[in-house]
């Protein structure tokens, strides 16, 4: 086992040569800590611990999607930083932040998804502050998440899916009248004004803009 280690700020490892089992019995042993995100892709695994803006931008994006969804009468089903892993493919990892939206009647009730026989989550946010030492947007695309939204602490970024590779797009697939362009206006007020008053001005926005949707 080769180890190389990422710089210190990042707090990331880059494990070499991991078999999946390892993988999965890691996966086990950091279930009661959500700190700690898994990245695996053919043998590569990195361990990363993520920092407050890491953490902070992720949950108000988050809170975005999911006042789009509340305002629009969308059901929805979050599940967070939760595993998404196909051993047929020996890939996994968690997103940030991951949604059934499209697909949420499919996985209602569903207590544990299993990505072989159900569909992946409709939207992941994928926070990329300091870059991964894993492509996992190339992960995204393997296991076939239709949408992405990707924020690199300056600009954020729509992706769908199309004929197997991610194409920027100015709208959001999901909500077609949101462009990045709005999500990161409001991301940016967020180091002046409280987040509770932030997720109220965008609700307001949300309600202005999505009439007729």
């Amino acid at each position: 086992m080769i180890v190389t280690s990422a710089p210190e700020t990042q707090h990331r490892v880059l494990l070499q040569n991991i078999r999946w089992e390892t993988y999965e019995a890691l996966l086990k042993d950091f279930e009661e800590q959500p700190t700690v995100r898994l990245t695996y892709d053919r043998g590569l695994l990195e361990i990363m611990t993520p920092l407050d803006p890491h953490e902070g931008n992720k949950k108000i994006i988050g809170r975005f999607v999911e006042t789009l969804t509340e305002e629009l009468e969308i059901e929805i089903r979050s599940l967070g930083s939760r595993t998404c892993r196909r051993r047929d493919l020996l890939r996994g990892l968690e997103p940030d932040q991951c949604y059934y939206i499209t697909n949420e009647s499919v996985v209602r009730g569903v207590r544990q998804i299993d990505l072989d026989r159900y569909p992946p989550p409709d939207l992941v946010i994928e926070i990329d502050i300091t870059s991964s030492s894993i492509d996992r947007m190339a992960l995204y695309i393997t296991l076939g998440i239709p949408e992405v939204w990707r924020y690199d602490g300056n600009a954020i970024a729509f992706y769908r899916l199309q004929n197997g590779q991610y194409q920027t797009c100015e709208t959001s697939v999901i909500f077609p009248f949101v462009r990045s362009e709005d999500i990161l206006q409001f991301l940016n007020r967020s180091g002046t004004m409280g987040e509770n008053r932030l997720i109220r001005s965008f609700r307001e926005w949300v309600r202005e803009r999505s009439q007729g949707f």
